[in-house]
């Protein structure tokens, strides 16, 4: 039905979208996992927060594991180099989920005032960790790794540059922000006041690093390679400032959901263009750009990709169902004496 190289060019935008799909999605959680110890005053205010992402943290989580299966089975050179050459910040990703998880889990088994403190900050040192964290990972991988043909020479100190670590702290932003319209959104009484008032300023630093993201990016990476070639790409970056612009514009009219989708779509358009200036590489080489790995010598058989092609076009819209039955399940809003926190 589809050529080789076709099939490795669909499988390279699937890789791009469940990617962008678990930062738009685990993105708000890991927000409001940073602002719990800061945002709740009370017991009742820490079950708001709990039940705002209870029901759907560990469902967005599947994207991440899809993510790293789809780059594992489609692309398995690029699964192989990429883990190992990221492997120290990702193992940290790992224990910051891990931690984040628990943390949330346990908080509410035990009635003793250091185990609640010590859950409280794990919960939020987790999410600090890998909102950040993935950030530098993604921003290097637009930036470039340090390897050639030979080897990698690839470190955690080279990946904490200037443009690793302003990537990392920009999604950190972005999900304090997504965290935050999220919250405003889902909880009423005193709680949503304080996020109200909270969400202004978190745009503007978000705004801030976002103007400075780009212009590093225009001016350190490669990425704007495949815009300067095709110029009505431009439109993608483009549009992500208008949705930023319109973020604080729905903040300001205290329409919170939609201030929400707008973030998301600043996420999506964000990402979006690395991706598509990474194309066809998959993985940069700023070392030996010859060395680059591109999707075609990447992409596994013909055969194997055909086969997931079907198996996705199968599965992904039930999950994307099911995930959409959730949130259509737990809209209301939840209110201080209603809530029954996350067990």
């Amino acid at each position: 039905m589809f050529t080789h190289e076709t099939l490795a060019v669909i499988w390279f935008v699937l890789w791009a979208v469940l990617w962008i799909v678990y930062f738009v999605l685990d993105g708000y959680s890991l927000g409001v996992g940073i602002l719990f110890p800061f945002l709740a005053r009370s017991e009742q205010e820490k079950r708001q927060l709990q039940e705002t992402i209870g029901p759907f943290w560990n469902g967005n989580e599947v994207w991440l594991i899809t993510a790293g299966g789809a780059t594992f089975a489609a692309f398995p050179l690029v699964y192989a180099n990429m883990f190992s050459y990221l492997y120290v910040p990702l193992f940290l990703i790992l224990f910051g989920l891990f931690y984040r998880a628990t943390g949330l889990e346990f908080m509410s088994k035990d009635s003793g005032s250091f185990w609640k403190w010590s859950w409280k900050w794990a919960f939020f040192g987790g999410s600090f960790a890998v909102a950040l964290l993935l950030g530098v990972a993604f921003a290097n991988m637009f930036y470039g790794l340090s390897f050639t043909a030979e080897g990698s020479q690839t470190t955690l100190l080279s990946l904490l540059n200037s443009y690793g670590i302003l990537g990392g702290l920009t999604f950190l932003a972005f999900a304090v922000q997504s965290g935050t319209n999220w919250i405003a959104h889902k909880v009423s009484g005193p709680l949503e006041k304080r996020a109200e008032r909270l969400a202004p300023v978190i745009w503007f630093v978000t705004a801030g690093l976002f103007g400075i993201f780009m212009t590093a990016t225009a001016n350190q990476t490669t990425i704007l390679d495949n815009f300067n070639r095709y110029p009505l790409l431009y439109i993608v970056p483009a549009l992500a400032v208008v949705s930023l612009l319109l973020v604080i514009y729905f903040v300001l009219k205290r329409r919170h959901l939609l201030a929400f989708f707008s973030n998301a779509l600043v996420i999506v358009l964000t990402m979006a263009t690395g991706f598509i200036g990474m194309f066809p590489r998959m993985l940069i080489s700023r070392t030996d750009p010859a060395a680059s790995i591109t999707l075609y010598e990447a992409a596994s058989s013909h055969l194997t990709l055909s086969i997931m092609f079907f198996v996705a076009m199968v599965f992904v819209p039930i999950v994307i169902l099911y995930q959409l039955w959730a949130y259509s399940l737990f809209r209301a809003k939840i209110t201080p004496d209603e809530a029954k926190g996350y067990h």
